[in-house]
């Protein structure tokens, strides 16, 4: 599954008559059904009609899951697609998974670690650090002034943090 990327989830099954709780991770929400077919994680290919907007999400129909038991049994699982599928990234805009596993080092060049993932938060995502000789995790903020140069070509994130966040 590796040229595929996540696209949305499937919180559980809504109502009686097989939709599905639909979480879309996409920029604009509802844009996860221009998408289908997309790919479950055992491989089977479905298509996704969009129903009511509901909290978090959407109830939709996947093809195939008919009963409140069939979408009960997708609880968890991940809506993929094949990376050609989506947009290029704009100048300044990034896939989080493209992140994941570069090389962060500071202003000066100094390797810190490298990215474990984001956190999507409200007011700012975050980034998750590994930090070399460190058991804990750093949450480093995925802003201009503290991260001000991305490199995907160079696998190399710079971050410029402020004082004592990678005192461990």
């Amino acid at each position: 599954m590796s040229d595929l990327t996540c696209i949305g989830a499937i919180a559980g099954s809504f109502g009686v008559r097989g939709e599905v709780r639909l979480k879309s991770f996409c920029a604009q929400p509802e844009a996860i059904a221009a998408y289908s077919p997309v790919q479950l994680e055992d491989g089977r290919s479905v298509e996704i009609r969009l129903g009511a907007t509901l909290k978090n999400g959407f109830a939709a129909r996947l093809t195939g899951i008919d009963t409140k038991e069939q979408a009960d049994a997708l609880k968890g699982a991940r809506l993929y697609v094949p990376r050609d599928r989506l947009p290029a990234p704009e100048e300044d805009e990034y896939y989080y998974v493209d992140l994941v596993g570069i090389e962060v080092v500071d202003t000066g060049g100094t390797a810190i670690g490298t990215v474990r993932g984001v956190i999507e938060q409200g007011p700012g995502d975050l980034l998750e650090i590994t930090v070399k000789g460190q058991s804990e995790t750093v949450l480093v903020p995925f802003t201009r002034a503290i991260v001000p140069t991305v490199d995907l070509t160079a696998r190399r994130i710079v971050i410029d943090p402020p004082e004592g966040l990678l005192d461990g």
